[in-house]
């Protein structure tokens, strides 16, 4: 009986150390090495993994700038100049200022300004009331007004106010994550200064905006024709503002003044 037992257990006992011995080999020879500066550059990250970096999360960034020389260091926007700063002394480069940003809401639509076109009964979701006849407001452009982005934002920064959803900027760190959660893609991070924001996102022209929203863009080219830097064009019926140019304005908010409707509006940091 013993010998029957170990000629069974002998061979499956070899077989299983030959098959160790040659996966721990394989895992020798096989082994991808992880520059060691990864771990210390994955450690500076702020662990958001918002993507305002522009990479998959923290970890692509760190990877990026473990791989790519050129990769810039001051793309966190959350973690700030603080970051960029030890990203640049890890890396042994020289780091550039973090250029602080924050999520606007391009939409006036507030009760006020528009109406509900139907009852909805559903879900109490942006992306749920898009997909019955994209949202119950008369603006098919505009805020769905269920606080998606209120939802998934980090710093409690979004609040609704009348149905639309409003950014208190002196909270907002720029993470972008709000941007990419709104179905109707009304948030846009702009530079954190005073400037200008067109608070509209319809591109019909200025008799079917009217219809839908007392508040919207109609495409007058007013704000276009009064900005003293060529900082906004009105293209497809909205007015469109380059913050490259929006700095520095010698009159500020004159294009806001200008705007017959309050389409454009202005924020202060």
């Amino acid at each position: 009986m013993l010998q029957a037992i170990l000629t069974a257990v002998i061979p499956v006992v070899i077989i299983g150390v030959l098959c160790g011995a040659g996966l721990v080999l394989a895992a020798k020879l096989m082994a991808v090495k992880e520059d060691e500066r990864y771990p210390k550059i994955r450690e500076c990250l702020p662990g958001a993994n918002c993507g305002a970096c522009g990479y998959a999360g923290c970890d692509g960034y760190a990877k990026a700038l473990c791989e790519h020389p050129d990769t810039p260091t001051n793309l966190c926007v959350p973690g700030a100049d603080t970051v960029a700063q030890q990203l640049g002394d890890l890396l042994g480069v020289a780091s550039a200022a973090v250029e602080k940003k924050t999520a606007v809401v391009h939409c006036s639509g507030d009760c006020t300004h528009t109406q509900d076109k139907v009852d909805y009964k559903g879900m109490k979701s942006c992306r749920a009331a898009k997909l019955l006849y994209g949202g119950k407001g008369s603006c098919p452009y505009g805020c769905l007004g269920f606080g998606d982005c209120q939802t998934v934002c980090p710093q409690d920064a979004i609040c609704l106010v009348n149905g639309v959803a409003r950014i208190n900027a002196s909270r907002c760190i720029g993470c972008g994550m709000c941007t990419r959660t709104c179905p109707n893609r009304l948030i846009t991070l702009v530079p954190a200064r005073p400037a200008a924001v067109v608070a509209c996102s319809n591109k019909e022209k200025g008799a079917v905006v009217r219809q839908s929203c007392s508040a919207g863009c109609i495409g007058c080219k007013k704000c276009e024709r009064s900005c003293p830097q060529g900082a906004i064009k009105v293209t497809d019926n909205l007015a469109v503002i380059d913050y490259g140019k929006c700095e520095d304005c010698p009159d500020f908010a004159v294009c806001a003044r200008h705007c017959p409707t309050h389409a454009l509006t202005t924020f202060q940091i």
